[in-house]
Formats: C-alpha cells, structure tokens, sequence
C-alpha cells in the first residue's frame, strides 16, 4: 500500500477515512480478516506528518496481518511512528482460587517486606549519621538558616495546638479519674494519676503523635515533591550531598523542637487537669499544686523528656525515607504521605511501650 498527502491534525477526516480504506482492501485481498496477508506500507509519498497521523498509521498497522511494516518513511517519520507505537493492553490476569496456604503466604510476604524496610531504615539512619559527621568536620558547610526555619515550623507554630489538645486532654483524663475515683472519696488522688501519666507517658507520646502527622508528613511532602521535580538530582549534579542539605537540618530540628513541645504540652495538660479539678473535685490550685510536688518528682519529667529525642529521630527517618521514595506521580506522592504518618505513629507508639518496659525493669 502507497500513501501519499498529508497525515496531519487538519486533514483528520480523510486521514481516518484512508485508514479505513486501507483495511477494507486488505480484508477484501484476502477474503477473510483473520486470514489477512503480511502487508508493506510505503510512507514515501508523505509530504507531511505529526502526531495524530502517526497514531492512526499505527492503529491501522496493528488491525493488520502481523508482520506488516513500513518502507520508504523518512527518519522524522520513523522517529514519530516508534514514539506513538501501538501497544495492546495487558490481559486481564487470571483469578487464582483461594487457597488455605494464602493467609499464611501474605504474612510472609508481610514480614519479608517489613525486614526490607526495616533494613533500609537502619541504612538511611547510617547516611544520616554520616553526613552529621561531615558537617561537624566541616562546620562552614552546615546551614544554620535552614535549621532555624524547621525548629520555626516545628516547634513555634506547632505550640499553639499541641499545647490545646494536651489542654483537652488533661481536662478530659482528669474528669474521668475524678468520676471513678468519688466512688471510693478518693478524689484527690487524681493529682497523682494526671501529674505521672502526663509526665511519663501522655505527653510525650500525644506530642509525637501530633508532630508526626503534621511535620513528619511535611517532611515527606516536601521532599517527595522535589524528587518529582528531579530538584534532588539536580543537587546531586551541583555536587551538593542531599542528605545533608534536606534530611539534617530537619532531623535536628525535630530532635530540638521535640522536648520543648513536650515539656509545653506537659505543662498544658497539668493546667487542664488543675482546671478540672477544681471544677469537678473542689480542689483548689494549691491544694493541686501541694499533692503535685509530693506525688512526681524529677525523674518522671527526665523520663518523659528523655524519650523525646528518640521519637523525633524515628519520626525524621521514616518521614525521610518515604519522601526519597515518592515517584513521579501525585498518587505516589499521597501514598507515601499516608505511609509515613501510619509508620510514624506506629513507631512512636511502639518505642514508647519498649522506654515503659524498661524503666519498669530498672525500676526508674
């Protein structure tokens, strides 16, 4: 077959109508489409040809006898034709029938992708702590803005509603403790309840909870959008490392900013339980204040605070981790946001069980 003219957008009906030609003379060649005859298609006569001629020359061709090829096209022509190559769409797979094995194959899987996460979060947490190293060898290379600007973001204006939800929360614990605890006239011992599991253990974890649904999926967002954006290949280029452009500054700054959140949400929830207290138990602030001092002493705020860092590290590397791989798509991008804050959480909540398991076993 000899095509001549123009292949182009404008001349779209007579180029769907030769198209339609071309098969209806094969079909007629041969008797029978299924029994069509290998064909050769002499593109030498094109004048012209763009993208949407090209695209019906290759649906034509693939409707064809297999074997059908072109002769005579120009190198242009050929370049657009392999570009807008026809490609069949993938069979639908077939359904496997249930086996009682499966549950048992999933959760292996499970566990086998678990360890290579796992592994690829101790190797991240290696880059880290190698690229520290460098900026401490080279201080004049750490960027000191960029630090500042994430303790900002992290800390200054995510105090405002940690310290509210603690707030809540304080209020809300302390209520509850107070309407189970007037059964036996024991009111008062609410203070020692909300002081210790603020202290150890409610505000620290809802700190790094919150903080790692609002920084940690920043963190993910923000460095899987460079990654779409190839800004992360473009430092590498510039022979800037990347790590310790975008993943120490921020990681210190959650490491910082963590503590201090926590000591502030601590503070917030002993005023929400002071508050409920006196509303609910008749207690007045110095009554509180009196059974606070004797109920806690140093070691539960120090506790509380020493596993602030910790989290902050948990949560900066696997926020990391999921942003370095986002791809190029905004479903990817949302995936990998989703993922970091369920790990995070999860993480956070699990390091907190391991601190309690092992203060209660030194007895601290």
């Amino acid at each position: 077959m000899r095509l001549a003219g123009r292949w182009t957008a404008d001349q779209a009906p007579a180029v769907e109508a030769a198209a339609a030609e071309m098969l209806a003379a094969a079909h007629a060649a041969s008797g029978h489409p299924a029994a069509s005859l290998p064909l050769v298609i002499d593109l030498s006569g094109l004048s012209r040809l763009d993208t949407l001629g090209a695209w019906v020359l290759e649906r034509t061709r693939a409707a064809l006898a297999p074997g059908t090829a072109y002769a005579g096209a120009a190198p242009e022509h050929l370049i657009l034709l392999r570009e807008v190559a026809y490609r069949q769409s993938a069979p639908d797979p077939r359904r496997r029938r249930f086996h009682p094995l499966d549950p048992v194959a999933s959760l292996g899987a499970g566990l086998r992708s678990l360890g290579r996460q796992s592994l690829a979060g101790l190797a991240f947490l290696g880059e880290v702590v190698a690229g520290c190293l460098r900026v401490l060898a080279r201080p004049r290379s750490f960027r000191g803005p960029a630090l500042v600007n994430q303790i900002e973001q992290i800390a200054l204006r995510g105090a405002p509603i940690i310290m509210l939800i603690s707030f809540l929360v304080g209020c809300i614990v302390t209520q509850q403790g107070i309407i189970q605890l007037q059964r036996f006239g024991a009111q008062s011992y609410v203070v020692n309840m909300i002081g210790i599991l603020t202290l150890r253990e409610l505000g620290v974890l809802l700190t790094s909870i919150m903080v790692a649904g609002r920084s940690g999926s920043a963190f993910t967002a923000e460095i899987g959008s460079m990654r779409m954006r190839e800004e992360v290949d473009a430092l590498r280029v510039m022979g800037l490392d990347p790590i310790e452009i975008l993943i120490v500054p921020r990681i210190l700054a959650l490491m910082l900013a963590l503590p201090l959140l926590a000591f502030l949400a601590d503070l917030a929830a002993l005023a929400g339980g002071a508050l409920t207290s006196f509303l609910y138990g008749g207690l007045s602030l110095e009554a509180f204040t009196f059974r606070l001092q004797n109920a806690i002493g140093l070691r539960h705020v120090v506790i509380g605070l020493i596993k602030a860092p910790f989290m902050a590290l948990i949560i900066g590397i696997i926020a990391s981790v999921e942003g370095f791989m986002v791809e190029g798509s905004a479903e990817s991008l949302g995936r990998h946001v989703t993922a970091s804050v369920v790990k995070s959480i999860f993480m956070v909540i699990v390091l907190d069980g391991l601190f309690a398991v092992f203060f209660a076993a030194i007895d601290f």
